[in-house]
């Protein structure tokens, strides 16, 4: 997603929408009436008043990370959540405690100028361990120690009051100033932590709440990471096999077999290994080489419909020796100092990310011979582990704040059944972790979606979303074991509108179509990682 300026801003507000700068809610509900927290909020209204009948509350939506905008998700894409629920929610958005346009905002830096100065090393923190080398382990380490002072150095005492206990009681006030007693909540991929937390302590505050991209909430507290690569590699597969597939038409790496698309993408790893690119375009220059790559292509594995077709044509023009798409799509653009400050919003998403997954977490060893041991088991499990271990690691040197807050349990009766989404081949939050989470809510139900790709919206699946839709509007569930797959494959690209292009579509599906099939293809995932 891209950062919201003041005009992209307020052009929403003036078409009907309605922002609060901040609702006040206390900084550490165990001090109600001590210092306060402001959390930046966005309504899209329901197209029904409150008076009709039809009216049915707001429905809160965090996008995940943790550390992503809940308010840019809204303004950005609102409207299609709207017309997944329909026309009697209000579709609401806010950044968590510590995040974009919330105050306090987690920072480790005085200034947008030492962030940005700092910032190349940051990025190289989800690279330097894929050296495989103690050294490159180190080095990562070695930064993250120093990431860890300069919090503390730079915390007003805010710091320890960012994390998700807190956040789900924000939640609560939330709904509360709304008028309502219970929660209807969508929580995508870290948002399902959130999700599955307030269920667990406020079971009787549940109306409807959807956990999408289910992560394991249990290692997520324990502060582990180490089961969320499961079915990493098979959304890699459907890569290979569904460029063989498409034919040279549809995939500009096509290859006649699946194995042969794999052998070429093997052959273009290790020769980008070996010989990195220099490479400058209009916008950007840097060194595309066998880290950046990698990460171009763990990247696209969250959105198959809108990035497979990109990587595609990306490698296959590395292949011929040009790096400027890929390098494009990773690199970020140089620092431009500027006066308006919600330009650099999405710079501080690694500070925010790293203060709730760390303060969440069990405390890690410091020491590095516990890192290096940490990586070797990870190692072990999945070929992405030096993408993916950064984000645990980031850990080792933060602050030892008292752990006094919710990390489970998560055995629950809510008021109202939770249903759960999860998709076969998704690269982070397996399916697995959907059904481990769903045992502890009784009379849950998890919903498969058979696609790869991150959270339910990453593949347009009229299916899930009908199901969704139903869950909301009616409170019914979909029969344990339900299936929905996705209309269409990556490769080739499906049409942009469902009007007579996609016969399979029912009529009245199509305006559903429209917002699935949007969702799909559009590019939220900044740096760091979305979780």
């Amino acid at each position: 997603m891209h950062s919201l300026g003041r005009t992209s801003f307020l052009a929403k507000i003036l078409s009907g929408w309605t922002a609060f700068r901040g609702a006040n809610v206390p900084l550490n509900y165990s001090d109600p009436g001590g210092e306060q927290a402001s959390i930046a909020l966005v309504r899209k209204p329901a197209l029904v008043p409150k008076s009709s009948k039809f009216y049915r509350g707001p429905v809160l939506f965090n996008p995940g990370g943790p550390g992503f905008s809940g308010v840019d998700l809204i303004v950005q894409i609102g409207d299609l959540f709207a017309s997944i629920l329909g026309p009697q929610f209000d579709i609401v958005g806010f950044d968590s405690r510590g995040v974009g346009r919330s105050f306090p905002r987690a920072s480790f830096f005085k200034t947008d100028v030492e962030r940005a100065l700092w910032g190349p090393t940051l990025l190289s923190m989800l690279g330097t361990v894929s050296n495989n080398s103690y050294e490159g382990i180190a080095r990562t380490w070695a930064s993250a120690r120093l990431l860890g002072q300069l919090a503390a150095e730079n915390d007003d005492g805010y710091l320890k009051h960012i994390n998700t206990d807190q956040t789900a009681r924000d939640m609560l006030r939330i709904v509360e100033a709304h008028g309502r007693e219970k929660i209807q909540y969508w929580g995508f991929s870290y948002g399902s932590v959130l999700g599955a937390s307030f269920a667990a302590m406020f079971p009787d505050k549940v109306e409807r709440l959807v956990l999408d991209g289910v992560m394991d909430a249990e290692n997520y507290y324990a502060t582990l990471w180490s089961n969320s690569l499961l079915d990493t590699d098979k959304g890699l597969d459907q890569f290979f096999s569904g460029c063989a597939e498409a034919g040279p038409l549809g995939c500009a790496f096509w290859a006649p077999t699946a194995d042969d698309v794999r052998q070429n993408f093997t052959n273009v790893i290790k020769t980008i290994r070996a010989h990195p690119l220099p490479v400058k375009t209009d916008l950007k220059y840097g060194i595309l080489d066998y880290n950046s790559v990698r990460l171009a292509i763990f990247i696209s594995l969250y959105a198959p419909y809108n990035f497979f077709q990109f990587l595609a044509q990306g490698l296959a023009e590395l292949a011929a020796g040009d790096g400027r798409r890929l390098l494009e799509f990773v690199k970020a653009p140089p620092f431009q100092c500027s006066c308006d400050p919600s330009q650099h919003l999405h710079d501080v998403v690694w500070d925010a990310q790293t203060a709730i997954l760390c303060n969440d977490g069990d405390d890690i060893p410091d020491d590095l011979e516990s890192t290096q041991e940490y990586f070797e088991r990870m190692a072990n499990t999945s070929s992405w582990a030096d993408i993916w271990s950064p984000i645990r690691l980031s850990c080792v040197g933060w602050p030892k704040f008292p752990k006094d807050h919710f990390q489970g349990p998560f055995d629950s009766n809510t008021s109202h059944p939770i249903l759960l989404v999860g998709n076969t081949a998704d690269p982070v939050t397996p399916l697995a972790s959907a059904k481990k989470m769903s045992h502890f809510f009784n009379g849950s139900v998890v919903l498969t979606q058979d696609s790869s790709g991150h959270c339910s919206y990453s593949s347009p699946s009229v299916c899930t979303q009908k199901y969704v839709r139903d869950y909301f509007v009616h409170g019914t569930l979909p029969e344990p074991g339900t299936v929905c797959k996705p209309i269409g494959k990556p490769f080739p690209p499906l049409p942009v509108s469902s009007d007579t292009q996609v016969p399979f579509v029912a009529e009245e599906d199509k305006e559903l179509f429209n917002a699935v099939q949007q969702l799909s293809k559009i590019p939220f995932i900044p740096f760091p990682l979305r979780l």
